[in-house]
């Protein structure tokens, strides 16, 4: 059951946030989209948010920056948190893992798998 479970997509791309909202409204989520690291990390301060998708590049704070930021907070430290990103070298990996990441997700992302990961994580 997914009623109730809210979803922080951060991304600075529109149209990418647009379809990840539209796949995870169409499988039951709420969805929160913030434009970059610090926009999410202001509505992660705000809001009670279930998993976090970010994307690694992004202006201001990246998605590595937004993942330490959101971990150093305590009602974040068991929260998952996925990475989408077209970043795949294992280096990237290692740091996202350090920082926190629960989980990576290359783009293109395939819709089914993003809903299954989800599902996984949070029910």
């Amino acid at each position: 059951m997914t009623e109730g479970k809210t979803i922080l997509t951060v991304d600075d791309s529109g149209s990418l946030r647009q379809m990840v909202t539209f796949v995870l409204k169409d499988a039951g989520y709420d969805v929160v989209e913030a434009v970059d690291g610090q926009d999410g990390l202001e509505k992660a301060k705000t809001r009670h948010i279930d998993l976090v998708l970010t994307d690694q590049n992004m202006p201001g704070m990246d998605g590595l920056g937004l993942i330490r930021a959101l971990r150093t907070m305590k009602k974040y430290q068991s929260v998952p948190i996925l990475m989408l990103t077209t970043e795949t070298g294992d280096d990237i990996k290692a740091q996202g893992r350090a920082a926190g990441a629960t989980g990576w997700i290359v783009k293109p992302f395939d819709p089914a798998r993003l809903t299954e990961v989800v599902r996984k994580l949070i029910g």
